[in-house]
């Protein structure tokens, strides 16, 4: 990880973000195995496994991951900086997650969602607004993709669970609209493209 002490005064200004692909495979799984990275889920909670594996360790998961980045399908994005990767986002078409990741609306048959369901920043650059890039990045991404709509999930500042998902005020803030809630502590927050 690149040796940067931030700071209010010397905050990271910009991070260059690519998609995951097979070709920055190493990159995606140094930064997970990073201090403090989700190496143990691998981005595989709202992902489905093997059904043969009652509860997957976190190779298996990894191997999951790998499959889906080498089969070509959309994954998410990474953030470098000083091209080291730091910053991590899920973001992808909705229907590659879960069924319960949320309910589908009634309207969702005429449009393209994609949805951003994670975010790993390395401890050594957190405070320093890596968040709203990241975001707009995925919605970059999202869009040249054909995305009409994109949907997060985010949770309370004092949920106990699900914060990798990201915090309700920080998606309001940068015009996500609430539509509902997933399960009892997750938000369903949208924001439509005028155009893709």
């Amino acid at each position: 990880m690149p040796k940067h002490t931030a700071t209010k005064d010397t905050p990271v200004t910009t991070l260059v973000f690519r998609e995951v692909t097979a070709a920055v495979w190493s990159d995606f799984a140094k930064l997970f195995e990073s201090r403090g990275g989700p190496k143990n889920c691998w981005c595989m909670v709202w992902r489905d496994m093997d059904k043969t594996k009652e509860r997957p360790d976190k190779s298996a998961r990894k191997a999951a991951m790998r499959k889906r980045i080498h089969a070509g399908e959309p994954v998410g994005i990474l953030g470098y900086y000083q091209d080291v990767p730091v910053a991590w986002c899920s973001i992808a078409p909705r229907a590659t997650y879960r069924a319960g990741l949320a309910d589908r609306q009634e309207s969702d048959d005429q449009q393209r969602v994609w949805s951003v369901v994670c975010f790993y920043i390395h401890h050594s650059l957190r405070g320093q607004g890596i968040f709203a890039q990241l975001v707009k990045a995925a919605e970059n991404y999202a869009r040249r993709h054909g995305a009409t709509i994109l949907e997060a999930y985010p949770v309370d500042k004092t949920s106990p669970s699900y914060r990798f998902g990201g915090f309700k005020p920080s998606f309001a803030k940068i015009g996500y609209n609430l539509i509902g809630r997933a399960g009892t502590r997750r938000y369903i927050m949208r924001k439509k493209f005028t155009s893709v």
